[in-house]
């Protein structure tokens, strides 16, 4: 917790650019998928509603995506910190070059990994909150029209991620797999 808590304070300290748009697209689709939960349990046992049991297992399942949202934040950090060190290492020989240059590859692919996982879960929330507007306790129509809201620009922001680290990336294989992920998550 203490680490995902780093990295959300990184994102709101403008003059830290260790922490950027993947961190802060996660922390919004945490947020929408804590809202969509909270819409969830309030609308347990409410009169002509569904059953309990439903809008519970909705309610797990979006407590699950926050927290797997919110640690997401800080290993879109991670990510970033491994190409950031890795442009530090000694380039001196050819085996030093060798090894940076592997590093730096391998970094940048986590750092078009991790955001599309994060992608994926803000999916997941955007899915939660169609399935609730079917039906659900009205009182907190703002609440899910939030999660629905900080959903997109999750899915939205972790997409940019992707796609503005796939220039990087050597494996022509690897970029097309990310692509056709990414477009299947955005397509669902």
């Amino acid at each position: 917790m203490d680490k995902n808590l780093k990295a959300f304070l990184k994102v709101m300290d403008s003059q830290d650019n260790s922490t950027g748009g993947g961190s802060a697209s996660s922390i919004a689709g945490a947020m929408a998928a804590g809202l969509a939960g909270m819409v969830a349990r309030l609308s347990m046992g409410k009169k002509d509603l569904a059953p309990s049991e439903h809008y519970e297992a909705i309610a797990s399942h979006a407590e699950t995506l926050s927290r797997e949202l919110f640690a997401g934040s800080s290993k879109d950090s991670d990510a970033f910190a491994v190409v950031s060190n890795a442009f530090g290492l000694p380039k001196g020989t050819d085996e030093e070059k060798t090894t940076r240059n592997q590093v730096i590859n391998k970094g940048m692919i986590l750092c078009a990994e991790v955001p599309l996982e994060n992608a994926a879960m803000c999916r997941e929330v955007i899915e939660i909150c169609a399935q609730l507007l079917k039906k659900y306790n009205t009182n907190a129509s703002s609440d899910l029209e939030c999660a629905q809201l900080l959903a997109q620009a999750g899915l939205k922001g972790c997409a940019a991620n992707v796609r503005v680290n796939l220039p990087y990336l050597k494996d022509e294989g690897k970029v097309r797999d990310l692509e056709y992920r990414l477009e299947a998550i955005e397509k669902r």
